[in-house]
Parts: structure tokens; sequence; C-alpha cells
């Protein structure tokens, strides 16, 4: 049984940092690509980021230059680190795992605040 359970949102200011987690469960995540999606109010879900089970990275334009994204294989978790974070990046946050079929986890909210 796969399980994400994503952890680090809150509520932040403008200009400020966050760096969200994601633990696995139930599977090795060390040959998986993982993901990072967000849902904004009113808005369709954004792809984030990527890293690849070979460490590639890839982001979006809006996050690119101020986020990144990052595994630890060891701890079976990826990271999101957050910065100069503006009024826009509020969402809820979502990591996924690809594992043939892809995982998703509950998020984990962010609202950045003027």
């Amino acid at each position: 049984q796969v399980q994400l359970v994503e952890s680090g949102g809150g509520l932040v200011q403008t200009g400020g940092s966050l760096r969200l987690s994601c633990a696995a469960s139930g599977s090795d995540i060390s040959r998986a690509g993982l993901y990072w999606y967000r849902q904004a109010p009113g808005k369709q879900r954004e792809w984030v980021a990527t890293i690849t089970n070979e460490g590639s990275r890839a982001y979006g334009d809006s996050v690119r230059g101020r986020f990144s994204i990052s595994r630890d294989n060891a701890k079976n978790t990826v990271y999101l680190q957050m910065n100069n974070l503006k009024v826009e990046d509020t969402a809820v946050y979502y990591c996924g795992l690809d594992m043939g079929r892809i995982y998703w986890g509950q998020g984990t909210p962010v609202t950045v605040s003027s």
C-alpha cells in the first residue's frame, strides 16, 4: 500500500521561504520519478517541479529560479524548497510518485500574505 504525506506548509509573508517535505511509505522511491503540483483557489492544478530517478530536475515557468526540488532516497522523501514567495504562490501543494502509475498525497496548504 503506497502512501504519501506532505508537510511543511503554512502561513508566510511575501519574500519569505518554506521547505515542503513529502514522505513515502509502502514503496521504495529510489527508482521513481517525483513531482510537485499545486492548486490555487479558483484555478486548475499546475505543475511545479519534477525530479527523475537519476536526479534530473525541471521547473514550471512561474517558479523557476525561486523553487528547488530535491530527493533523499535513504529517507524515502522528496523536498521542495520555496524562496522569495509571492502572493500568487498561495495554493495547496501536492507531491506525486510515478511507480508505473502515479500516486498522490493529500496536499499541504501554503498561504502567502502581503
